[in-house]
């Protein structure tokens, strides 16, 4: 059988990412896209691409007669399912069986047997895979499962059987938790996979999370691609994984990897699939789960393995046997990945609107997957991954190196991005100690961390003040390229350029000298000169001055050369230097009428929608009397649970929206007064 088109039932990164592995092969990519995606990247790169419908997923990507009508129409004699949307949906590859359209992934009756939690530990089990305790029945009245959960104590977790991602997933410590986390999980796991049912594990205190990627193909052959350690994660999603894991010592690696060929093959699988575990303390691995699709952290194994996963698979799919048997396999290196979010690294609530500037860094040893380009936007409707990206080098200390230096290089102007938070996880010594479990981000502080400044660095007031705004460098004055040649602000010589912030005011004051300016922030005074100016970036040599004129070469302080990222959002600057961004406005003289009283009422507040979604409980009623951190409202977003609590002791004055209404972000939902 060959291939010479290709549906990808997908968007963003993963339907990028498989376009060009069809065309390495010569093979065409068909995409499919939403209204809301007409001009994404991953439609700009296939060969052709047909609408499936309306901005919401399950119009769209989750339409299958819809997606299956394209892949006939277009000619395709396979389908790719990427990951999420229809990967895991049994249905979904019988449907395309059923039009006469290879599948690319495991056959139907093997998706459906382990995309049940419940029946994947069965079978696990059986195939002498080791389990964590837990209950597994049938029986889901409420009764029943308080008593499974006393008989396996606690803490322990409620799982949803349909479930991924950390969705319909709840940790409860005591019983008087376990009614409200029961109902939450169902209500989330109903919301995101249809299906309610649950399950109760014991939970494994700060495990590591570490899967095995298995290859398994049509001839009887299936084989281990050994493991990757995806132990950092919030809410329950991992955003660094590696390979190989700091700490497997050879026989475990062997072990787990026996344990994962022998559930795949109990499950008759076929394609690429990936068998997860948990470590305890002591390093004894218990099943957690099989994904029956390509996972987003493949690149790692293609790095350290120097496989193309996506190429196998089809290959597999083509009826092809594997090229290779377990013991041509092994690991060569260390590789890592981050996945970049459109979201703020604090909260982790996701962040909408145009992407102003995508420019992701470049060299040797450095692999992006990416969903987006400049331009591009963002919406609430789907998942705010951005991109991966992926190092890789000869040892864990050298690509740790890399990665820092990665992000450090790393532009993303216009969202707001977790790239702080990334390059934190990569600077901590927690991290380069490989001390990774699934706690770490609150073991060391970082979950809820506030990444922003105390206030603007000097070095990107200068880059502000001397970007030249789409205008040429005036050579007929030397050292008179101001871009700021209009306004009203200039004394002695100098310009005077205010900025600011959503929370504060900057002064820059600018003032050309022979070889460059002469810039004064606050108590910064700085010697600038442009090294090399683009359309997007902007590199200057800044260096210390000294009251009175230039310091002699003599004794000159040493200088840096600092090169800054450039972008426009309506009236705003958007800067971005070191992975991080920054928003600056330009500010006019000040107007003393223009000044007054802002503050709202003392003792009084409203509550705002911290990111567009859909309100689904209300738990308070207006009149009452609530403590602070006390539960509010609950709002969907992403198909994520996020609890709208009091930020004090008070009464609720006003609800202004009932459940099932839609929200945008900052909508005032309640009034809440302080007691």
């Amino acid at each position: 059988m060959y291939f010479n088109k290709i549906l990808i039932a997908n968007r963003g990164e993963i339907a990028v990412r498989i376009t060009r592995a069809c065309h390495e092969l010569g093979i065409a990519a068909v995409a499919v896209y939403s209204e809301a995606d007409r001009t994404a990247l991953h439609v700009r790169m296939a060969d052709e691409a047909y609408l499936v419908g309306p901005a919401p997923a399950a119009q769209s990507y989750l339409h299958v007669e819809r997606i299956i009508a394209a892949a006939v129409r277009s000619g395709a004699q396979a389908v790719h399912p990427g990951y999420g949307f229809l990967s895991e949906q049994a249905h979904f590859a019988r449907a395309c069986q059923q039009a006469g359209l290879v599948f690319i992934g495991p056959p139907p009756e093997a998706i459906a047997l382990m995309g049940s939690k419940i029946a994947a530990k069965r079978l696990a089990e059986q195939a002498g895979v080791p389990t964590a305790p837990g209950y597994l029945g049938d029986e889901q009245a409420p009764e029943r499962l308080r008593l499974e959960a006393e008989r396996i104590g606690f803490p322990l977790l409620i799982k949803a059987s349909a479930g991924g991602g950390g969705k319909g997933m709840r940790t409860v410590r005591g019983m008087a938790e376990f009614d409200a986390a029961l109902e939450g999980a169902q209500r989330e796991a109903r919301a995101a996979f249809g299906d309610d049912t649950v399950f109760l594990e014991k939970l494994i205190e700060r495990p590591r999370h570490v899967e095995i990627q298995v290859l398994a193909d049509g001839h009887g052959n299936c084989v281990s691609l050994f493991e990757r350690e995806c132990s950092i994660q919030r809410r329950h999603q991992k955003i660094v994984e590696e390979s190989p894991s700091p700490v497997l010592l050879p026989q475990v690696r062997a072990d787990m990897g026996a344990a994962a060929v022998r559930l795949a093959q109990a499950a008759a699988y076929r394609n690429a699939g990936t068998v997860e575990f948990v470590l305890d303390g002591d390093g004894r691995p218990y099943f957690l789960e099989m994904n029956t699709r390509l996972q987003v952290e493949h690149p790692v194994t293609e790095l350290v393995t120097g496989l193309d996963l996506v190429q196998l698979q089809i290959a597999i799919a083509a009826g092809q046997p594997l090229p290779f048997r377990q013991a041509d396999l092994s690991q060569r290196g260390h590789a890592i990945e981050v996945r970049v979010y459109a979201e703020d690294p604090t909260t982790f609530l996701p962040s909408t609107g145009r992407v102003a500037l995508f420019a992701p860094p470049d060299g040797p040893g450095i692999r992006n997957d990416v969903g987006v380009q400049s331009g591009d936007e963002v919406t609430v409707n789907y998942d705010p991954m951005l991109a991966k990206l992926i190092v890789s080098a000869p040892n864990r200390g050298a690509a740790i190196a890399r990665l820092r230096q990665a992000l450090a290089d790393y532009a993303v102007l216009g969202v707001t991005t977790n790239l702080p938070l990334l390059q934190a996880i990569a600077a901590h010594p927690a991290f380069a100690e490989g001390a990774t479990t699934t706690d770490f981000l609150q073991t060391h502080g970082l979950q809820g961390a506030n990444f922003e400044e105390a206030a603007v660095p000097a070095e990107v007031l200068v880059a502000a003040a001397l970007a030249d705004d789409g205008r040429t460098t005036n050579d007929e004055v030397p050292g008179a390229n101001d871009p700021w040649s209009l306004g009203p602000w200039r004394l002695a010589g100098e310009r005077w350029l205010r900025f600011h912030t959503h929370d504060a005011e900057y002064t820059v004051r600018v003032s050309a000298e022979s070889d460059g300016w002469r810039v004064i922030t606050g108590e910064d005074t700085l010697k600038a000169a442009i090294i090399a100016q683009q359309t997007n970036m902007l590199t200057i040599e800044t260096g210390s001055a000294v009251s009175g004129g230039l310091p002699s070469s003599a004794h000159r302080p040493s200088s840096a050369i600092e090169r800054f990222w450039l972008a426009h959002d309506g009236s705003a600057r958007l800067i971005g230097w070191r992975g991080r961004h920054y928003r600056l406005e330009r500010a006019g003289p000040l107007n003393v009428d223009a000044l007054g009283d802002v503050g709202g009422r003392a003792g009084h507040a409203s509550l705002a929608a911290p990111m567009p979604g859909t309100l689904i409980k209300v738990l308070v009623e207006e009149g009452q009397e609530v403590a602070a951190h006390q539960p509010l409202l609950v709002l969907e977003a992403m198909k994520m649970e996020h609890v709208v609590a009091a930020p004090y002791d008070g009464v609720v004055r006003r609800l202004l929206y009932t459940p099932g209404a839609l929200v945008a972000k900052g909508a005032m939902l309640v009034e809440l007064a302080e007691q």
